[in-house]
């Protein structure tokens, strides 16, 4: 069954165009991450899907309902965003049942999901709390709490560990990870971080522009990016793109080089200095200013004695390499 249908669907403000024929299909129990930088429209046409925001046409169905004239609280969609949104004077407990209140559900009824979600998030020891007495990451878990109740069709993401400290950010979202998968649900998430786009997804679906530039698995995406900004976008360090180097480019092309797959060698095409050494741990990151005037990343794995100031030489497989044209389309 197919969750959620998209087809045609755009959305001015004005005469600001924010999204631009928007085609796209999230199948059941699907985890869909859109991703790209601020301004691109992924905020915009997630709230286009929950109902807060009207599309200007085309046409947006959820479980297989077109569901533009429905308001949001009919649409079987929860909603979790950046803000986690707690009533300051309800407890825990309070909060996650709140929404089932309204909908006038059964005690019974009311007992059984709260009590179910609670045990899923961990939150046992909380419940009687209220939001300010919770650390950020715990009213994150109340907040997605709150929309587990519902029992959705569609769980909407917002940005949600935009608010979280690094490592609240990581545990979170593994903890979404898992609720995923226990739940066999069908989400949708948006976040600017390509780090969480690449853990979390089934599917990536990248926007620039309010236009949606590739949609696939992260891994395809990351090794078969359609374009440039794609390629560019997904994997951290980003990738490398030089202009000068002795490879067969097409006129005004491009060459694309993960800082992965540059070594460090005797003799190589490309020769410059270290401008700056990151020294990770497990990984070592060199920031390399070449001959040519172009700076490159190079990430060494492991501990790696080169200095700052050092003139070194790198080179690199043709095969791992991505050729783009004039246009940014990646032609090899």
């Amino acid at each position: 069954m197919t969750a959620l249908t998209l087809t045609n669907v755009c959305k001015s403000f004005g005469s600001v165009e924010v999204l631009k024929d928007i085609n796209l299909t999230v199948e059941d129990g699907e985890f869909v991450v859109f991703v790209g930088p601020s301004g691109c429209g992924k905020s915009t046409l997630l709230r286009v899907i929950a109902g807060l925001e009207d599309a200007t046409s085309g046409s947006v169905s959820i479980g297989g309902d077109v569901v533009n004239n429905i308001p949001p609280a009919k649409r079987g969609i929860a909603m979790v965003f950046q803000s986690y949104a707690l009533y300051p004077h309800l407890s825990v407990r309070d909060n996650m049942a709140l929404g089932l209140k309204q909908e006038k559900q059964p005690k019974s009824v009311i007992d059984e999901r709260v009590n179910k979600a609670v045990q899923m998030l961990d939150l046992n020891a909380y419940v009687d709390r209220r939001p300010s007495d919770l650390s950020g990451g715990q009213r994150q878990r109340v907040a997605i709490g709150r929309a587990i109740v519902r029992d959705p069709k569609l769980f909407l993401f917002d940005e949600p560990l935009s608010n979280l400290d690094a490592a609240l950010r990581m545990n979170t979202r593994i903890e979404i990870a898992e609720l995923h998968r226990t739940l066999s649900a069908s989400m949708i998430y948006v976040t600017h971080d390509q780090t969480e786009a690449m853990t979390l997804a089934d599917k990536i679906v990248v926007l620039r522009d309010g236009k949606v530039e590739q949609v696939g698995s992260p891994m395809e995406l990351y090794n078969n990016p359609a374009n440039q900004f794609v390629a560019g976008f997904l994997g951290s360090p980003s990738m490398n793109f030089l202009k000068k180097v002795e490879i067969d480019l097409p006129q005004n092309g491009t060459l694309g080089i993960r800082p992965e797959q540059l070594e460090v060698v005797e003799q190589g095409r490309i020769r410059g200095r270290v401008t700056h050494v990151e020294r990770l741990g497990g990984d070592t990151n060199l920031l390399v200013a070449s001959d040519q005037n172009e700076v490159l990343t190079v990430r060494l794995f492991g501990q790696d004695p080169t200095e700052v100031g050092q003139s070194i030489e790198l080179d690199f497989d043709d095969s791992s390499a991505f050729v783009f044209d004039a246009e940014n389309q990646r032609v090899r």
